[in-house]
């Protein structure tokens, strides 16, 4: 069994709107709560923490889903600082070895299927896993002017999407040491790289987008709405 981590701390102020992103409706629930009701309908995840932010006003309180428990906690100013709130908040019952799964609470679309097979790749991989997508686009780096400088290759790139998934005691000592260091991570297989690690690729479901923008929304609306 496992545990799942949802960072919720964020104001999610690019997106524009008057509250949150994730508390945003696609398909007549909140991003947070489709995200939620993924993760803890899966048979592999015990429960869930949550990171909220203290002045959040607009969680709505839920103590359980689908027979789990949902915890919460205080988060960060960074994503970093939210998941190791939540790692934290743990119960105390929770080993160092559990595999625990980061999820972004804005990433509403995710699938039974990919849970399962990040789950059984981070079991068997000491170094843990991410669910990611390789790259198809052309890419282009920019010169300082906006103009094309040169074309990138992109065989071996890859899009890190979430769930991410980690032992306990490994995601805790890379995030400690990131913070030691002074150094802002923008996803926790980052921090696990620092150590000298490589966490295993495990190609996920394109669709498991994240929202960003209300053309983001709108899609996540889109595919909510038509899933099997």
């Amino acid at each position: 069994m496992s545990w799942a981590l949802v960072p919720a701390a964020g104001s999610g102020c690019r997106f524009g709107a008057d509250i949150p992103k994730q508390y945003l409706h696609a398909a007549g629930k909140a991003l947070i709560e489709h995200a939620l009701d993924a993760l803890l309908s899966h048979e592999t995840i015990e429960g869930v923490v949550v990171a909220l932010s203290a002045d959040d006003s607009h969680w709505p309180g839920w103590t359980s889903l689908h027979g789990k428990p949902v915890l919460t906690c205080i988060g960060g100013s960074e994503r970093a600082d939210s998941v190791l709130a939540a790692l934290h908040a743990l119960p105390a019952g929770v080993a160092a070895d559990c595999i625990v799964l980061v999820h972004d609470a804005a990433r509403p679309n995710l699938r039974a299927d990919d849970i399962l097979r990040l789950h059984e790749a981070a079991m068997a991989h000491s170094d843990g896993a991410i669910l990611a997508a390789p790259v198809r686009d052309t890419l282009k780096r920019s010169d300082a002017n906006a103009s094309i400088a040169m074309t990138e290759p992109r065989d071996g790139i890859w899009r890190a999407l979430t769930p991410q998934a980690f032992r306990r005691d490994l995601l805790l000592r890379a995030l400690e040491a990131a913070r030691a260091d002074g150094v802002a991570v923008t996803d926790d297989a980052q921090a696990v790289e620092r150590l000298g690690l490589h966490p295993r690729l495990v190609e996920g479901r394109e669709d498991n987008l994240k929202v960003t923008t209300p053309a983001d929304l709108a899609l996540a609306e889109f595919l909510l709405e038509r899933r099997i």
